[in-house]
């Protein structure tokens, strides 16, 4: 019923004006109508149909036998894109990351000396730890604040170090500054940090950063997970890897 019930929702026509758009934004000096009709599988009184409807519609343009698409389809591409922010858009990213481990996969920004929450897939688990967006949290102790951290400047480091305030959240918190340098500085060269039980007693994270096009850290995402779930040996082993490729696929499709 479910199969009938689609079949009857699909509308062929659409699909194949779509794949027309498709195949015009693949060659933007423009094809002929013979063209298309063969690149897209129609009969040419079938492809002059879709191309003079986009045309009509002002998706397209025609420049004597050579049809192309217009700057609208760019407007609507815009419009859709302010609407919405960029972890909008990572969120089923996110959402596998959490489905694959069954934790809450998290995603922060730098602001002072704290993190700020910015999306977050929760996990079927519930951890002390009250978190949602806008959720602030000492970068300090924190794996993605360390990631985050890792990607100041010298100068900034420093500033950091000097002016934040650092209290022992956990017995395992380090707050010691010139250890807190270290933790960040190995943060950089692994390309990761795992916080284990500073922020909180039963608590452990891995987060990664996600860099722009010129390899400045904008953001981190992370895992986090009860301790008596994984090992800091498992989350690197396990969880680190599929992280990785979620940060690639959100710089890859943000970035490049």
């Amino acid at each position: 019923m479910e199969d009938e019930a689609s079949s009857r929702d699909h509308v062929g026509s659409l699909e194949r004006g779509l794949a027309v758009m498709e195949i015009l934004a693949r060659y933007p000096a423009g094809m002929t109508l013979t063209e298309m009709a063969e690149e897209a599988g129609l009969t040419r009184a079938g492809a002059r149909r879709f191309l003079l409807t986009l045309v009509a519609t002002g998706y397209a343009t025609q420049s004597g036998r050579l049809f192309s698409l217009s700057p609208r389809l760019l407007t609507v591409a815009r419009t859709w894109l302010g609407g919405a922010s960029l972890w909008t858009f990572a969120a089923p990213i996110m959402r596998e990351v959490a489905a694959q481990f069954d934790e809450a996969c998290n995603a922060a920004v730098l602001s002072g000396e704290d993190v700020v929450y910015v999306a977050r897939i929760p996990g079927r688990r519930i951890l002390s730890v009250a978190l949602d967006v806008g959720t602030r949290l000492p970068a300090y102790c924190t794996s993605m604040g360390r990631v985050l951290l890792s990607g100041l400047s010298a100068g900034e480091m420093k500033t950091f170090l000097a002016d934040a305030k650092i209290e022992r959240r956990t017995p395992k918190t380090i707050v010691r500054r010139d250890l807190l340098a270290k933790a960040v500085q190995q943060a950089e060269t692994d390309g990761f940090a795992i916080v284990d039980e500073e922020l909180e007693l039963g608590l452990r994270s891995i987060a990664v950063p996600i860099s722009d096009r010129s390899g400045h850290v904008v953001a981190a995402i992370n895992v986090s997970t009860q301790s008596a779930r994984f090992s800091v040996e498992a989350m690197e082993r396990e969880i680190l890897p599929g992280l990785r490729k979620a940060k690639q696929r959100v710089e890859e499709f943000f970035f490049v």
